[in-house]
């Protein structure tokens, strides 16, 4: 009998769409992974384990079965995004259990091209932290669950590397999507401003949050990307010519380090790009001293945006004390040229190189512990001091990914950041299948 737990998304949609299987045998086979190991994970909030198998016979009886992209594929979706008939609780007491009337436009894209939702995944109350716990339910890494996936988006990149869905969609607004990522072996792309639609939160902190793919493939990431774009499917831009690749191991923000494993896999990654052909150079950019105070203020700002609107006496304390620093940002925030300026500063770097390569993390995902319980200054230093690369692409606005490269000590996966500047998408995809292809990697955890 042929199992679908553990294929690829392209792989699934192509079988599915060659009847060679149906969506509800694929989704009862997920369904079933993620009530085996849910427990010992934490990736959901809600399984859809009724409504789920209705869908996919839906999607087996549609007329365009043989055209979709995504035909069949189980989905998660984090828990900031409506899903008809669903509540949204990002991760807090202090949101309405109400359930949606529709989909946000992303939901909708993938269950137009043929994905089926089986489920809502956990997140940080209001998708402020970079580690995924709360009053809702605690996503662990599945390769060493003593320790959190990351986050937000931290249920669904534990739901993708526990094997139980192929895919998931995510956002990012200082590193949701590349944190979790990385913390879980899993390819991301963060999207330039304006590629995806992103509709998050109360004006998506700013503009600086995005939606996107988790995955375990560069194929799936692109093949999805290609849905939330609504564009064609976006292929592989130039497979020959050189890129000119900047590595640089520096932290972002001053008196934060980089540890010896991440520093290891940026240069061990350049060395792999430097011998497929590419132009390599050790180079830093510009970083102003001013970027800890600008990415404090904006995502202390953007929290105080969304939760304008909530009972603060629901909101747990970390996240109350972030909202109410970030009222004092607010004006600074809305009427400022930081962001402006940043992007002016770094421009000149990329029109030197095409791509930028960091390390994707400074540190291993802290332990899976109550942070929600911590204090405010022990939640932000604790983030501060393993994802300060994430933020300036935030700030920027500018592509980003995460692509899982080398092992930790622990043996758990460490992971790359590839930048580059707006509409390079495809390029940075590019450069990620060559990484892929040269240094192949194990896609799911081993849960057994």
């Amino acid at each position: 009998m042929t199992t679908w737990v553990g294929r690829t998304a392209v792989e699934i949609a192509a079988a599915v769409r060659e009847k060679r299987t149906t969506p509800r045998e694929v989704v009862a086979e997920h369904l079933a992974r993620i009530e085996r190991l849910d427990g010992r994970i934490g990736a959901f909030r809600v399984v859809r384990a009724e409504a789920a198998p209705a869908e996919a016979d839906e999607v087996a009886a549609r007329a365009d079965l043989a055209g979709l992209p995504l035909a069949g594929v189980p989905v998660a979706v984090k828990d900031n995004l409506a899903v008809r008939g669903e509540s949204t609780r990002a991760g807090s007491a202090a949101t309405p259990d109400t359930p949606a009337g529709a989909d946000h436009v992303t939901v909708a894209r993938l269950r137009a091209a043929g994905a089926v939702v089986v489920g809502l995944t956990n997140v940080p109350e209001l998708c402020v932290f970079g580690t995924t716990e709360g009053v809702h339910g605690t996503a662990r890494n599945p390769w060493d669950p003593s320790r959190t996936a990351g986050g937000s988006s931290g249920g669904s990149a534990a739901a993708v590397a526990a094997g139980m869905v192929p895919v998931a969609l995510g956002n990012d607004g200082m590193g949701s999507l590349r944190i979790p990522a990385a913390n879980c072996g899993l390819v991301t792309v963060k999207p330039g401003h304006g590629v995806v639609p992103a509709g998050i939160g109360d004006g998506d902190w700013f503009g600086m949050s995005e939606n996107g793919p988790l995955a375990t493939t560069v194929e799936d990431a692109r093949l999805m990307l290609s849905v939330l774009a609504d564009t064609e499917y976006i292929r592989p831009d130039g497979e020959s010519g050189a890129l000119r690749i900047a590595v640089s191991v520096r932290s972002p923000l001053a008196g934060v380090t980089v540890s010896a494993p991440y520093a290891g896999a940026a240069r061990d990654a350049a060395g792999v790009l430097m011998r497929a052909g590419h132009q390599v150079r050790r180079a830093d950019p510009p970083y102003p001293l001013s970027l800890g105070v600008t990415s404090l203020a904006h995502w202390t700002a953007g929290t105080a945006v969304d939760a304008a609107s909530l009972d603060t006496r629901l909101l747990t304390r970390r996240t109350r004390v972030h909202a109410a620093l970030g009222r004092r940002f607010l004006n600074g925030v809305r009427g400022g040229s930081a962001r402006e300026d940043l992007r002016r500063r770094l421009a000149p770097f990329f029109e030197e190189y095409d791509v930028l390569l960091t390390p994707a993390l400074a540190r291993r995902s802290p332990r899976s512990e109550p942070w929600h319980e911590r204090g405010w200054l022990r939640n932000v230093l604790v983030n501060t001091n393993y994802s300060p690369l994430t933020p300036p692409w935030n700030l920027t606005g500018w592509p980003a990914m995460a692509v899982p490269f080398g092992t930790l000590p622990s043996g758990a996966p460490a992971a790359v950041q590839l930048v580059g500047r707006p509409g390079t998408e495809a390029e940075l995809l590019r450069v990620a299948g060559q990484l892929e292809s040269l240094r192949p990697w194990r896609r799911t955890a081993p849960l057994g």
